[in-house]
């Protein structure tokens, strides 16, 4: 059973959202953030990443910020270019990218599934991460950004949300400068409410595609306001957190790629030999992006390679062991690279696809080591390993496009 509800939601007025809409907070640094709402104080930039209107000395997790951003979610709604709906409603969230069409609904769902996990993960959290979004909704008293949430799909959900689209005028609708259109529908009929609800308890189960530490902070502030509030009804805003559901046929999931600072000491001859070792390595003339499981594309000294396991590499196997992103981390980058923990180890770093695979020769051409473009899982991959009570390796999954942040805001109370 899903538990989805609909909220009074906080979004751009009428000629705003095109200019309010902003990327995540995570996918940048200080410093792009800073590039990317220069010149534009409508962007969701001022709230979500405040320190770009601080002196650089002033530290990304200063009260400085968190108290900044919260002014700033304020003063938008003050000056009217925001405003909350006076009803709860339901909202459509569309995405066109590259003429691939993903089509969500729009709500909140429940802090008590995500802790009895009827809303599945698949990544662990990090605990300076989770602090972070934690302060920074106590503080705006507000879910400033969406959790990214997938369902296996349901067509009578499928077939109601086409009859709004089809009968009713978007809100807003507007190109990104990424080239990705981002469209929005209100649904505010009882009725039609009614039935995605009643048809979204039918879904066995959420899972967060993408938002692991937006919704492990909506849940921590949940609870401390449970603590500060044992009275508070259990249908209190803080009991919900806003999400974006999609279902799993829309979605597409890229490679997640890896760069290592250095060999660890070893000559590259030394590294390829170790490496021929366990795979089948094999110089090639240009890049690719792999989509066979068990193929990895590799950059190192000037040279792209193929790296493929030998079959019998995966036997016995378990779920997430089969993943080409563990493979590497089991078979190559621990033992060879020396990189015990790539949740914690700075000689690491995480590319997405996005970026293509020319910033992975771009970063070593620069700076020197090697690079790993990756077969990315599928979205049976992430449910069944959810479904296990599993979870992949830290940053196995990167999802396109990225939902904008600023179309709509949850109020934790009036």
């Amino acid at each position: 059973m899903a538990i989805v509800r609909p909220f009074k939601a906080v979004r751009p007025c009428p000629g705003h959202a095109e200019t309010i809409a902003s990327l995540p907070y995570d996918v940048m640094n200080r410093e792009e953030a800073k590039v990317m709402a220069e010149g534009n104080p409508e962007s969701f930039l001022h709230v979500v990443r405040a320190e770009i209107n601080l002196p650089e000395s002033v530290d990304d997790y200063d009260d400085a910020v968190y108290d900044l951003g919260c002014k700033r979610l304020y003063e938008m709604i003050d000056e009217g270019i925001m405003a909350q709906d006076e009803k709860p409603h339901f909202y459509i969230y569309r995405q066109i990218m590259k003429g691939r069409v993903q089509t969500g609904l729009v709500a909140t769902v429940s802090v008590d599934e995500y802790l009895s996990n009827e809303i599945k993960k698949h990544e662990f959290t990090r605990k300076e991460k989770e602090v972070d979004r934690t302060r920074h909704f106590d503080i705006c008293n507000a879910h400033t950004a969406p959790i990214f949430l997938t369902y296996r799909h349901d067509d009578r959900i499928r077939c109601v949300i086409n009859d709004v689209i089809k009968l009713n005028e978007p809100y807003a609708d507007f190109k990104t400068e990424d080239d990705v259109t981002h469209i929005v529908w209100v649904i505010d009929s009882p009725a039609i409410i009614a039935e995605l609800q009643a048809l979204f308890s039918d879904v066995d189960a959420l899972y967060i595609a993408d938002g692991h530490h937006r919704s492990a902070s909506s849940v921590n502030v949940a609870l401390e306001r449970r603590k500060e509030f044992p009275d508070a009804p259990k249908d209190a805003e803080f009991n919900y957190f806003m999400a974006v559901i999609f279902p799993d046929e829309d979605l597409y999931i890229m490679d997640y790629n890896r760069i290592v600072s250095d060999l660890n000491g070893m000559t590259t001859n030394m590294f390829l030999e170790k490496l021929s070792a366990l795979f089948h390595v094999e110089k090639t003339h240009q890049a690719f992006h792999p989509h066979k499981k068990g193929t990895m594309c590799m950059y190192l000294d000037g040279n792209w390679y193929s790296v493929e396991s030998p079959p019998s590499l995966f036997e016995g196997l378990e779920l997430v062991e089969r993943l080409d992103v563990s493979v590497l981390q089991d078979r190559v980058l621990a033992p060879l690279l020396g990189i015990d923990d790539p949740r914690t180890n700075p000689r690491i770093d995480f590319v997405g696809g996005i970026r293509g695979l020319g910033e992975l020769k771009r970063r070593v051409d620069e700076e020197g080591g090697v690079a790993f473009a990756m077969c990315p899982p599928t979205i049976d991959d992430l449910f069944n390993i959810a479904d296990a009570g599993m979870v992949m390796p830290p940053k196995s999954t990167w999802f396109e496009p990225k939902l904008r942040s600023g179309l709509f805001v949850h109020l934790l109370s009036d």
